[in-house]
């Protein structure tokens, strides 16, 4: 046998011995199996994975949307109504799904074009999900996982929107603490920096963010 032979032949014993030895270490419950690892949390999850959440950075609105347009990392816009303009320009930026959270009613009435034609017509993908905090267009647990369904199926950069980014820092603040796991102060503190405005005003006896996760928040202000 030559020296390149024996060297070859321990190479492949040791590479079939590895696993097994792997195995062997590896923590077992009382009973004798191999120890299960500890569950991890469930449902969609957004594009952005498990990385640190960026913090957001406002963005320059003028002819692009009402009032408010922040950017999230480099996968997510939150902001106020989009102008045709604003939606073209994020269509040309690589954004593929655009989510409204405006009732039909306001996209009638207040929106001088029909941007659920427009964004299918930028070839972009269009997510309604209205919701008002009225009994058709509730705060509640559902539309939160209806909007981490949206994120977690985009093929591509979101923008998430209502009428002045108000509702959507509420229903981010609550992805943040349901999904992302964030401290309650932390994810509050993200979405103040877009609009959250919790000390000025309240919507009933809940906030928004409430609403979405189906609890009280001590750390959230109720301002009237």
């Amino acid at each position: 046998m030559t020296t390149m032979t024996v060297v070859r032949w321990a190479a492949a014993a040791a590479a079939a011995v590895i696993p097994n030895l792997a195995m062997a270490q590896r923590p077992v419950s009382p009973a004798g199996t191999a120890a299960v690892p500890a569950p991890v949390a469930t449902g969609p999850v957004s594009p952005m994975g498990t990385a640190p959440v960026p913090t957001p950075v406002a963005q320059e609105p003028t002819g692009l949307f009402q009032e408010k347009f922040t950017k999230v990392g480099d996968d997510l816009f939150i902001a106020g109504q989009p102008t045709e303009r604003g939606l073209r320009e994020l269509s040309a930026q690589g954004v593929t799904t655009v989510v409204n959270l405006r009732t039909p009613e306001e996209m009638r009435t207040r929106v001088p074009f029909d941007e659920a034609a427009l964004v299918k017509g930028l070839g972009m993908r269009y997510v309604h999900l209205p919701m008002r905090g009225t009994a058709e267009y509730p705060y509640a647990p559902a539309a939160l996982e209806a909007f981490a369904t949206a994120l977690s199926e985009a093929n591509g950069k979101v923008l998430l929107h209502c009428t002045i980014a108000w509702r959507a820092s509420h229903l981010w603040a609550a992805y943040l603490i349901q999904y992302r796991h964030l401290p309650v102060e932390t994810a509050l503190r993200q979405a103040r920096m877009i609009n959250l405005m919790d000390d000025m005003r309240s919507d009933g006896d809940l906030q928004p963010v409430e609403a979405f996760l189906g609890r009280k928040l001590p750390e959230i202000g109720h301002g009237r």
